[in-house]
């Protein structure tokens, strides 16, 4: 850092003997778990999933564990949450007959192993298991499901926009906001009031061209070569049937222009603009972290030199340099998921390494 008083005053972030981050300047995190745990308890504890519908009652009893990190960054008042959680809830249910009287009561738990910003836009998996695997505890496990999974995923919804809001650093965020001082023209001595636009007016001049050069989206340019006929290569990456074997995730993938697209679980959808087979994929593309509206354009083009290799062409464009939360690494996880998720695999899975 430099020191208050030398170099480039446009660089320079002075030091405070009351420790201000002057304008959020520097980094600041906080550290999140422990009111994670306690939100998530708030929001789940005690709560009711069935009360007499069937004659089953069924309730969450409490959040067991929250293990996992997670943190909220901050800077320049931009708020970058990061959690990666598993939490483990416990149950209980019974069924009861027509006159009111219990016939079974079991207690079972619920898994949530992986809540992530990453997967901020989905419903996260639930592993649900109850101690009676007979008729009635398969009927009270059964209900849960029915009933209890959208309530969890509700609040988990939740806490992820808590998350995105700035978790326990929404509120110091709001209290060290300081409004400008009336009188701030006249610290430097200057009582006539006249100056104080002058020095404004570089600032604002500065930030506007900073915004105009700044445009928010990035290119994507690859090359990669295969030991294949460009056809196959194609047809893999139109096969949802394929497209689940490399990944090991869930796709579903439409074959005609203007058809849509879903692959990753989800977290990437799209639609084909241009098809060609074994030359040409053309589609709009984006994954679910980005903000609303927002859709790139994937050109995949197809050569071979020579019978038997092929050399795959990638630009993407419209690329946004931040997601809807801004973790500012959009541009950079993109392009690492298609070499070692997309590219990487199929080579790995069916030969076609040179």
């Amino acid at each position: 850092m430099a020191k208050y008083g030398e170099g480039d005053k446009r660089w320079i972030v002075e030091d405070r003997p009351d420790g201000t981050n002057v304008h959020n300047w520097h980094w600041a995190e906080t550290d999140c778990l422990e009111w994670s745990r306690n939100l998530l308890s708030k929001l789940l504890d005690n709560l009711t999933v069935l009360s007499g519908e069937g004659n089953l009652y069924v309730k969450i009893i409490k959040v067991e564990k929250v293990d996992g990190e997670a943190y909220v960054n901050v800077r320049k008042g931009k708020i970058i949450p990061g959690y990666e959680l598993s939490v483990t809830l416990s149950w209980e249910g019974e069924a009861k007959d027509e006159n009111g009287q219990s016939i079974l009561k079991v207690d079972g738990s619920v898994e949530i192993p992986y809540i992530s910003d990453e997967n901020a836009d989905e419903d996260p998996e639930l592993k649900i298991t109850v101690k009676d695997d007979g008729p009635i505890g398969k009927r009270l496990k059964d209900a849960f499901m029915a009933k209890g999974k959208p309530l969890i995923h509700e609040k988990v919804r939740v806490y992820v926009d808590s998350m995105a809001k700035g978790g326990p650093a929404k509120d110091e965020l709001e209290i060290k906001k300081v409004a400008p001082k009336g009188g701030s023209a006249t610290a430097s001595g200057d009582t006539g009031g006249q100056k104080a636009p002058a020095a404004v007016a570089p600032a604002v001049k500065e930030e506007v061209a900073k915004s105009e050069e700044r445009k928010g989206f990035k290119t994507i340019r690859l090359t990669e070569k295969f030991s294949c006929r460009a056809v196959d290569i194609y047809e893999i990456l139109m096969d949802e049937n394929r497209w689940k074997g490399f990944t090991q995730s869930n796709a579903r993938i439409s074959r005609e222009v203007g058809g849509e697209f879903s692959i990753f679980d989800g977290s990437v959808t799209g639609r084909n603009v241009d098809l060609q087979q074994g030359k040409l994929i053309v589609q709009k593309w984006r994954f679910g972290s980005w903000p609303d509206g927002i859709y790139s354009t994937v050109r995949l083009t197809f050569d071979e030199p020579e019978p038997g290799v092929t050399h795959i062409k990638l630009v993407q464009t419209d690329v946004p340099e931040e997601d809807r939360y801004g973790n500012e690494t959009v541009v950079e996880n993109t392009e690492r998921g298609w070499r070692d998720l997309i590219f990487h695999k199929i080579r790995a899975i069916f030969g076609f390494g040179l």
